[in-house]
């Protein structure tokens, strides 16, 4: 019996020689662990003699070096097996039985397990976005731990389709995740038909936006500002360096992401401030060096409890992603140019801008109004975000929301 799986379908698989007499060694055809079994110092325990897959498989280099090749492999594998069972070898009896050894690997966690860690290397190799590498081994992590059998598609179709708290966009995207596993491992299947409903996005006010920026930590607040000003994704923001930050023309370049266009963006003072303030703290290349994942867990946190003390749960809808949707909606309604829109966001395709924008009725909200008799006026209450309205009795009158 097999000690790894219990199976009894073993075969004798080499002999072990020792100083104290012969061992037989044996292989199990379900999981493919090799053992022995040993009656040294009158002990009937079973010696693991390759146990290659309990070491660490969690990165793509470990992957390379600690893989195990399957017994079953029929070419470049060694047959260690003896004459036995009146002169027939392992090749004997395979030549007889040619399915015997080519029966489909049984399911398993563990191998289940390595194959993810294989798919996302694959992934890494084809040149996909460290976003999408993350996003769908967790989905297929995911659905092996609620009970899906990789390497059965019908399986897989079933665990999506139970997932009762799923939307209809993230079944979407389990099944594009499970759809290129499969051109990785050379299956096929015919997937499920989700249709992902587009919602309009949530779009906070602008006093609840710098509420949030006020109540954050220095670092998060400089990123949560970064973000409002330049409608950048979070990943382009968070591999920022230092060097496509221009301090004498108050500046940032944007290398952008997912295929998007680059940008680059004039910035308020109060940014370039606060920019200034995390540069003499650092002396790292990049400006945000904390790890997205600490600084995520930390940015719900601060919002959870600005979001109690203020008494607002409009707060806690807001996440890095909001500020892109704000700053899209809040352009477009300054500018009514859907095209400066779609410059500013990076897209190349102005179907996906539509998505990011929508129609906001500011008209119950409160303006400060301003008049400026001289150029000198104007200039600076529009660099104040003022914005022009008509002129009346030779003043220039200017509004701006509170």
């Amino acid at each position: 019996m097999c000690p790894e799986c219990g199976s009894q379908r073993t075969w004798k698989d080499g002999i072990r020689y020792t100083n104290l007499g012969e061992v037989q060694r044996y292989v199990c055809r379900d999981c493919g662990y090799r053992f022995s079994e040993t009656s040294l110092n009158g002990s009937d325990d079973p010696e693991g003699v390759q146990n290659i897959h309990r070491l660490a498989l969690n990165t793509p280099s470990d992957l390379l070096f600690n893989r195990q090749i399957c017994v079953t492999q029929p070419k470049g594998t060694k047959n260690l097996a003896p004459k036995n069972m009146r002169g027939k070898t392992m090749t004997t009896i395979q030549e007889a039985n040619p399915s015997a050894l080519q029966q489909p690997q049984k399911p398993t966690p563990s191998n289940m397990k390595t194959k993810i860690v294989e798919y996302s290397f694959w992934m890494l190799k084809e040149g996909y976005a460290e976003s999408t590498i993350i996003s769908r081994t967790k989905l297929l992590k995911i659905m092996v731990k609620r009970g899906a059998n990789l390497f059965d598609p019908e399986s897989v179709k079933a665990v999506i389709a139970n997932q009762k708290s799923w939307s209809e966009g993230r079944k979407a995207n389990a099944v594009d995740a499970y759809t290129s596993f499969l051109i990785m491992s050379g299956g096929k299947w015919d997937p499920p038909r989700y249709k992902r409903i587009r919602k309009l996005p949530f779009i906070p006010t602008e006093a609840e936006v710098d509420q949030l920026i006020a109540g954050c930590g220095p670092k998060t607040a400089t990123l949560l500002q970064l973000l409002k000003e330049t409608g950048m994704r979070i990943g382009e923001a968070w591999r920022l360096q230092w060097t496509e930050v221009d301090m004498v023309s108050n500046t940032v370049r944007v290398t952008p992401e997912k295929g998007s266009n680059p940008r680059i963006f004039k910035l308020s003072g109060k940014l370039m401030a606060m920019l200034d303030a995390v540069h003499r703290r650092t002396k790292n290349n990049r400006v945000f060096s904390k790890s997205l994942k600490s600084q995520r867990r930390s940015f719900e946190k601060q919002r959870r409890n600005l979001a109690r003390k203020l008494k607002n749960p409009r707060i806690r809808e807001i996440t890095f992603h909001t500020f892109r949707h704000f700053k899209a909606t809040m352009e477009y309604h300054k500018t009514k140019d859907i095209l400066h829109v779609m410059q500013m966001l990076g897209h190349k395709n102005i179907k996906n801008t539509l998505i990011y924008t929508q129609l906001v009725d500011f008209q119950d909200d409160d303006y400060i109004s301003k008049v400026a008799k001289t150029v000198e006026e104007a200039c600076q209450l529009v660099e104040a975000g003022f914005e022009y309205v008509c002129e009346m009795d030779n003043v220039k009158i200017f509004k701006r929301r509170k």
